[in-house]
């Protein structure tokens, strides 16, 4: 049994010597020179190395530019330089390498460097128009705006139907308005997504100087008839230093109807503040004011865009009625507290100076505070006040004769960024048990 076992054995070895000798000489055979598949081996190698060897070079592209880019956000503008200059050791003629080191020089502020590396560039080829479009940013920046333009011009033309191309242009170009918009409107018909160019087409709306108001107001009052109003205001600001104000009045009262205009300029002063002088004048009938004269001093103080107080505001005013039979003087005392996310907080005080024909003179304070706050992104806002012991001056019959607590709040519809509709309402209550409801309503355009 032993001796078949190894008999085997010794058959199944033989063969394995056999099959190996016989892979070994066929190998030989193989690789002999001009054997076919010697031929078809190698090219399958060549070619894997030819595929290969693009990936690696786009991977090392990447790194370099990477880690430019991370040296340039670091403000580390030697160390991003010498990296873009070991690339143009290996490729002295690579457009693409030499247009990043006139990048780098004109982001680090060197920007005679920068036009001399692209003149040199387009020595070399003149048909890229990302160099032209970088060049005219560098004329830009060193306020040859004619030489910019001429570049942007040479890039689009070498280019047509690129969108950032037409927007730089549009850009350089923004002095002739309507040659602006036409190069904006171009790159949106290549690129309808282009958020540079529609925010460009925007910036060329002129910024509106008027407003007009339209309003209307109504007190529902418990011991009378209501009392209705309704007035149109335009605010024009001629320059960013002038404005003025003119506003008619329309007030009815149990039949009997008064008008007032009122008239007033505002003088802006950035460091100063802002001044405004006015007055009114009416056709009365024993309901309103005769007469109106008035002053404000306006000044504001910015402290951040990261504080918890963005910024301060302060507003004095004094204002004085003339009516048939009493005068009234108040002084106005206001400050505004601008908060995060477009929320305020205004406080203000009042001291009303009665006068009466036949009777003393009499002192009355009375204060407000106010909340506002958005609702909706900017399209929607809205406010709530508390008064106390706020008197209104606009009618006769109610100049020195009560005490009062107001509760109140108000919405903002902005339609537009020239339009908005407004709502306030009220409730008051007086001494004797009486009240006020308050409903008002306007409409705003600026052009």
């Amino acid at each position: 049994m032993e001796a078949h076992l190894h008999h085997k054995l010794t058959m199944v070895a033989r063969r394995a010597c056999l099959g190996v000798e016989s892979i070994r000489a066929g190998l030989a055979d193989l690789c002999r020179p001009g054997s076919p598949l010697l031929l078809l081996l190698s090219l399958t190698f060549l070619a894997v190395l030819l595929a290969v060897a693009p990936a690696e070079g786009q991977t090392s592209l990447a790194d370099w530019q990477a880690r430019v880019r991370q040296l340039c956000e670091k403000g580390d503008w030697t160390s991003a330089l010498r990296v873009v200059e070991q690339e143009i050791a290996h490729s002295p003629n690579d457009v693409d390498v030499l247009s990043w080191y006139a990048r780098v020089l004109a982001w680090s502020g060197n920007l005679a460097a920068a036009e001399h590396e692209y003149q040199a560039i387009l020595n070399i080829s003149a048909k890229d128009p990302d160099t032209w479009l970088g060049l005219a940013g560098v004329y830009t920046r060193e306020k040859k705006f004619e030489k910019a333009l001429q570049a942007l011009d040479t890039a689009v033309q070498l280019d047509p139907k690129r969108a950032d191309l037409h927007a730089a242009r549009a850009l350089r170009d923004a002095g002739e308005r309507a040659q602006a918009r036409a190069e904006f409107q171009k790159a949106l018909s290549f690129d309808p997504g282009s958020g540079e160019a529609r925010s460009g087409l925007t910036s060329l709306r002129r910024e509106p100087r008027s407003e007009l108001r339209l309003g209307n107001e109504t007190d529902f009052l418990s011991y009378s008839s209501a009392y209705q109003g309704s007035w149109a205001s335009l605010v024009t600001h001629w320059t960013p230093n002038w404005a003025s104000s003119v506003a008619e009045s329309v007030y009815q009262r149990a039949g009997v109807i008064a008008e007032k205009f009122t008239g007033s300029a505002t003088a802006r002063q950035p460091r100063l503040g802002a001044l405004t002088l006015g007055g009114a004048a009416a056709h009365d009938n024993a309901v309103i004011p005769k007469s109106e004269a008035f002053f404000d001093l306006d000044h504001g103080w910015k402290i951040g865009e990261v504080t918890p107080v963005r910024g301060v505001e302060f507003v004095y005013g004094q204002h004085w009625y003339w009516y048939q039979a009493a005068r009234i003087l108040t002084l106005n005392g206001t400050s505004i507290i601008y908060l995060p996310r477009d929320w305020s907080f205004s406080l203000g005080a009042t001291g009303a100076r009665s006068s009466f024909s036949g009777s003393g003179v009499e002192w009355r304070p009375s204060g407000t505070a106010r909340l506002g706050f958005p609702l909706v992104a900017k399209s929607l806002s809205g406010n709530v006040f508390f008064a106390a012991g706020t008197e209104n001056f606009a009618a006769a019959d109610q100049i020195g004769r009560f005490a009062s607590q107001t509760y109140g709040g108000g919405l903002r519809f902005r339609f537009s960024s020239r339009q908005d509709l407004s709502f306030v309402s009220s409730y008051q209550r007086r001494t004797q048990n009486r009240t006020d409801t308050y409903l008002g309503i306007s409409y705003g355009i600026r052009f």
